[in-house]
Protein backbone atom coordinates (compact mmCIF):
# COMPACT_ATOMS: atom_id res chain seq x y z
CA UNK A 1 0.00 0.00 0.00
CA UNK A 2 1.37 3.39 -1.03
CA UNK A 3 1.71 6.08 1.60
CA UNK A 4 0.90 9.69 0.83
CA UNK A 5 2.85 12.58 2.20
CA UNK A 6 1.29 15.85 3.11
CA UNK A 7 2.22 18.41 0.45
CA UNK A 8 2.03 22.12 1.09
CA UNK A 9 0.08 24.29 -1.32
CA UNK A 10 3.26 26.34 -1.94
CA UNK A 11 5.11 23.22 -3.12
CA UNK A 12 2.42 22.45 -5.67
CA UNK A 13 2.16 26.02 -6.85
CA UNK A 14 5.60 27.69 -6.50
CA UNK A 15 4.83 30.78 -8.56
CA UNK A 16 5.12 34.52 -8.13
CA UNK A 17 1.35 34.83 -8.07
CA UNK A 18 -1.57 33.28 -6.25
CA UNK A 19 -4.16 30.77 -7.38
CA UNK A 20 -6.66 33.63 -7.26
CA UNK A 21 -4.54 35.55 -9.76
CA UNK A 22 -4.48 32.53 -12.07
CA UNK A 23 -8.25 32.12 -11.76
CA UNK A 24 -8.74 35.82 -12.49
CA UNK A 25 -6.55 35.59 -15.62
CA UNK A 26 -8.32 32.44 -16.85
CA UNK A 27 -11.72 34.07 -16.28
CA UNK A 28 -10.72 37.18 -18.25
CA UNK A 29 -9.43 35.03 -21.12
CA UNK A 30 -12.52 32.78 -21.08
CA UNK A 31 -14.78 35.84 -21.29
CA UNK A 32 -12.75 37.05 -24.27
CA UNK A 33 -12.93 33.72 -26.13
CA UNK A 34 -16.55 32.99 -25.21
CA UNK A 35 -17.76 35.67 -27.61
CA UNK A 36 -15.64 34.43 -30.51
CA UNK A 37 -13.00 31.72 -30.84
CA UNK A 38 -9.52 33.23 -30.76
CA UNK A 39 -6.01 32.08 -31.55
CA UNK A 40 -3.34 31.85 -28.89
CA UNK A 41 -1.60 34.81 -30.51
CA UNK A 42 -4.75 36.97 -30.40
CA UNK A 43 -5.11 36.19 -26.69
CA UNK A 44 -1.48 37.06 -26.01
CA UNK A 45 -1.81 40.36 -27.86
CA UNK A 46 -4.98 41.28 -25.99
CA UNK A 47 -3.71 40.51 -22.50
CA UNK A 48 0.06 41.05 -22.69
CA UNK A 49 -0.19 44.58 -21.28
CA UNK A 50 -2.62 43.81 -18.45
CA UNK A 51 -1.56 40.33 -17.23
CA UNK A 52 1.96 39.41 -16.11
CA UNK A 53 3.77 37.33 -18.77
CA UNK A 54 4.39 34.29 -16.53
CA UNK A 55 0.78 34.35 -15.33
CA UNK A 56 -0.50 34.71 -18.89
CA UNK A 57 1.68 31.78 -20.06
CA UNK A 58 0.35 29.54 -17.30
CA UNK A 59 -3.28 30.59 -17.81
CA UNK A 60 -3.03 29.96 -21.56
CA UNK A 61 -1.31 26.61 -21.01
CA UNK A 62 -4.02 25.46 -18.62
CA UNK A 63 -6.79 26.60 -21.00
CA UNK A 64 -5.04 24.75 -23.86
CA UNK A 65 -4.88 21.58 -21.75
CA UNK A 66 -8.62 21.89 -21.09
CA UNK A 67 -9.43 22.42 -24.78
CA UNK A 68 -10.51 26.05 -24.60
CA UNK A 69 -7.63 27.24 -26.78
CA UNK A 70 -6.77 25.05 -29.76
CA UNK A 71 -5.15 26.58 -32.84
CA UNK A 72 -5.67 23.40 -34.90
CA UNK A 73 -9.39 23.51 -34.17
CA UNK A 74 -9.41 27.24 -34.91
CA UNK A 75 -7.91 26.60 -38.36
CA UNK A 76 -10.56 23.96 -39.17
CA UNK A 77 -13.41 26.19 -38.05
CA UNK A 78 -12.06 29.28 -39.83
CA UNK A 79 -11.57 27.40 -43.12
CA UNK A 80 -15.09 25.96 -42.89
CA UNK A 81 -16.44 29.46 -42.29
CA UNK A 82 -14.46 30.87 -45.25
CA UNK A 83 -15.75 28.07 -47.48
CA UNK A 84 -19.35 28.71 -46.46
CA UNK A 85 -19.25 32.49 -46.87
CA UNK A 86 -16.54 33.58 -49.29
CA UNK A 87 -14.84 32.92 -52.61
CA UNK A 88 -11.15 32.57 -51.79
CA UNK A 89 -8.08 30.94 -53.25
CA UNK A 90 -6.01 28.57 -51.14
CA UNK A 91 -3.36 31.28 -50.97
CA UNK A 92 -5.91 33.81 -49.64
CA UNK A 93 -7.05 31.32 -46.99
CA UNK A 94 -3.44 30.84 -45.93
CA UNK A 95 -2.83 34.60 -45.67
CA UNK A 96 -6.02 35.13 -43.66
CA UNK A 97 -4.96 32.43 -41.19
CA UNK A 98 -1.43 33.80 -40.95
CA UNK A 99 -2.84 37.26 -40.19
CA UNK A 100 -4.36 35.76 -37.04
CA UNK A 101 -0.86 34.87 -35.84
CA UNK A 102 -1.21 31.15 -36.39
CA UNK A 103 1.90 29.04 -36.78
CA UNK A 104 2.82 28.65 -40.47
CA UNK A 105 3.57 24.95 -39.96
CA UNK A 106 0.09 24.32 -38.51
CA UNK A 107 -1.47 26.06 -41.51
CA UNK A 108 0.69 24.18 -44.00
CA UNK A 109 -0.12 20.85 -42.32
CA UNK A 110 -3.85 21.58 -42.50
CA UNK A 111 -3.61 22.56 -46.17
CA UNK A 112 -1.58 19.50 -47.14
CA UNK A 113 -3.92 17.17 -45.21
CA UNK A 114 -7.01 18.70 -46.87
CA UNK A 115 -5.60 19.62 -50.27
CA UNK A 116 -8.18 17.77 -52.40
CA UNK A 117 -11.09 19.44 -50.60
CA UNK A 118 -9.41 22.86 -50.81
CA UNK A 119 -8.68 22.47 -54.54
CA UNK A 120 -12.34 21.60 -55.18
CA UNK A 121 -13.36 24.65 -53.16
CA UNK A 122 -10.90 26.87 -55.04
CA UNK A 123 -12.26 25.71 -58.41
CA UNK A 124 -15.84 26.37 -57.28
CA UNK A 125 -14.80 29.80 -55.98
CA UNK A 126 -13.13 30.58 -59.31
CA UNK A 127 -16.32 29.52 -61.14
CA UNK A 128 -18.37 31.84 -58.95
CA UNK A 129 -16.06 34.74 -59.76
CA UNK A 130 -16.06 33.89 -63.49
CA UNK A 131 -19.85 34.10 -63.40
CA UNK A 132 -19.88 37.39 -61.47
CA UNK A 133 -17.35 38.94 -63.82
CA UNK A 134 -18.79 37.48 -67.02
CA UNK A 135 -19.16 40.98 -68.49
CA UNK A 136 -15.33 41.25 -68.63
CA UNK A 137 -12.98 39.79 -71.20
CA UNK A 138 -11.77 36.26 -70.53
CA UNK A 139 -8.16 37.44 -70.16
CA UNK A 140 -9.17 40.15 -67.64
CA UNK A 141 -10.97 37.58 -65.51
CA UNK A 142 -7.97 35.25 -65.68
CA UNK A 143 -5.61 38.07 -64.62
CA UNK A 144 -7.95 39.04 -61.78
CA UNK A 145 -7.99 35.46 -60.48
CA UNK A 146 -4.21 35.14 -60.81
CA UNK A 147 -3.75 38.33 -58.76
CA UNK A 148 -6.02 36.85 -56.09
CA UNK A 149 -3.74 33.81 -55.82
CA UNK A 150 -5.77 31.22 -57.70
CA UNK A 151 -3.78 28.37 -59.21
CA UNK A 152 -3.62 28.37 -63.01
CA UNK A 153 -5.15 24.88 -63.11
CA UNK A 154 -8.12 26.04 -61.01
CA UNK A 155 -8.71 29.02 -63.28
CA UNK A 156 -8.55 26.95 -66.46
CA UNK A 157 -10.84 24.32 -64.97
CA UNK A 158 -13.38 26.96 -63.87
CA UNK A 159 -13.35 28.73 -67.23
CA UNK A 160 -13.64 25.48 -69.12
CA UNK A 161 -16.61 24.33 -67.05
CA UNK A 162 -18.38 27.66 -67.37
CA UNK A 163 -17.60 28.06 -71.10
CA UNK A 164 -17.64 31.83 -70.94
CA UNK A 165 -20.90 33.37 -72.09
CA UNK A 166 -22.94 30.15 -72.12
CA UNK A 167 -23.77 29.46 -68.49
CA UNK A 168 -26.33 30.07 -65.80
CA UNK A 169 -26.14 29.90 -62.05
CA UNK A 170 -28.45 27.67 -60.06
CA UNK A 171 -29.78 29.43 -56.98
CA UNK A 172 -29.30 28.50 -53.36
CA UNK A 173 -26.50 27.36 -51.07
CA UNK A 174 -25.24 24.74 -53.52
CA UNK A 175 -25.02 27.13 -56.49
CA UNK A 176 -23.14 25.60 -59.38
CA UNK A 177 -22.03 26.73 -62.78
CA UNK A 178 -23.97 24.84 -65.46
CA UNK A 179 -23.84 25.24 -69.19
CA UNK A 180 -26.75 25.81 -71.50
CA UNK A 181 -27.28 23.13 -74.10
CA UNK A 182 -28.42 24.60 -77.40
Amino acid sequence: MKQFEYVKKEDLFPKNYSLEDLDFAKTKILKYIAFKKRTENEIRLKFSKIIDEELLDDAIEELKENGYIDDNNYIKRAVNEFMALKNLSIKEIKYKLMSKGLNKNLIDDYISNNLDMLIDYEIQSAKNIVIKKSNLEKEDIKNYLLKKGYRTESIENAMEECQMGRFYLTQGKDAKCKTYLH
